[in-house]
């Protein structure tokens, strides 16, 4: 009998995304939502769990408007916080491996190196404070079969994401100012699910001890070389996209300026880590681009289709991004 996994947050990015690679290896899915499950009410958690009993939990649901977790941030913990807690309760009390998906925003972001699995975590943010709650509490809580993937910059087809918005903003702006001094790795979302689903297998195998594990694309680049690479992968001119500070851009949450992080974990487990961002990017892109321009086709894959023309931009214009 294959192990049955539950996937919650299913209706979001990665969870979508995550549902779909279960799906096609034939693995047993129950997908729930936020509308089918508040991973913060116990009797709802407890009687999904009582019925249907998962070898594997892989919690991808999170509050992650960054900025507004600033103002609310009970609202946020309450999802970030509470609910990993009450899932954590629940794998306890089932015997279930947990995988639990949280971010970057834990540490300061002010290191010059990639953050291994084990460095001190300080978050600057009502929201990296939330995630770093929830961390902690699955940590204590299954300190057997309790895992915790941190992420970063994640990008896929299922929701609004940086990629996406840079095709969108390439089509109507002659210039985007984007950060470039903020670092980090751009992560596909169908890249962390392969791993995710790896690190399940290899969890109950026995394989892949609890503990923190880092899924992110290996490299490193800021949102000003990214935007650059999606212009040049839709044949438009990189030049159009222009160096700022993250001053230019006052926000509520203050945003990691070094979001790179290590990947020993996922080697010690025997799995491999996510390809480099590049790599990912250029493999991603026919279905972003399908996913925002239906009909287009990528310039910069060199898979033989026509470029289309640089520089079509609407009326001229600026945009920070």
């Amino acid at each position: 009998m294959r192990p049955r996994w539950l996937v919650t947050g299913a209706g979001g990015m990665l969870g979508r995304d995550l549902t779909a690679a279960l799906a096609r290896e034939g693995a047993t899915v129950v997908a729930a939502d936020r509308t089918a499950l508040d991973i913060a009410d116990p009797a709802r958690v407890r009687a999904l769990l009582d019925a249907q009993r998962p070898a594997v939990v892989v919690n991808c649901a999170a509050w992650t408007a960054v900025d507004d977790a600033e103002s609310r941030e009970a609202e946020a913990l309450r999802v970030n916080g509470t609910g990993p807690a009450v899932l954590a309760e629940s794998c306890r009390a089932h015997g279930s491996v947990l995988l639990h998906v949280s971010t970057d925003y834990v540490f300061a972001g002010d290191a010059d190196r990639p953050y291994p699995e084990d460095a001190p975590t300080a978050p600057r943010s009502a929201y990296g404070r939330t995630k770093l709650a929830g961390e902690r509490a699955v940590l204590e809580t299954l300190p057997d079969t309790g895992h915790v993937v941190r992420t970063a910059w994640l990008y896929g087809t299922g929701g609004a994401n940086f990629v996406r918005t840079m095709i969108k903003l390439e089509a109507v702006k002659d210039t985007l100012d984007v950060v470039d001094d903020q670092r980090g790795q751009p992560t596909w979302t169908v890249d962390l699910a392969s791993r995710l689903v790896l690190l399940g297998r290899a969890a109950l195998d026995g394989t892949a001890p609890a503990g923190v594990y880092h899924g992110t694309s290996g490299g490193a680049t800021t949102w000003y070389g990214l935007a650059r690479e999606v212009f040049r992968l839709l044949g438009a001119d990189p030049d159009r996209v222009r160096p700022v500070g993250s001053a230019a851009f006052a926000r509520p949450a203050p945003r990691p300026a070094y979001s790179v992080l290590a990947h020993d974990r996922f080697r010690a487990a025997g799995i491999d880590p996510v390809r480099d961002w590049r790599a990912a990017l250029h493999a991603a892109f026919p279905a972003l681009l399908a996913a925002e321009r239906p009909g287009q086709r990528p310039a910069g894959l060199n898979d033989g289709s026509p470029a289309r023309t640089p520089g079509t931009a609407g009326p001229s214009a600026r945009s920070r991004a």
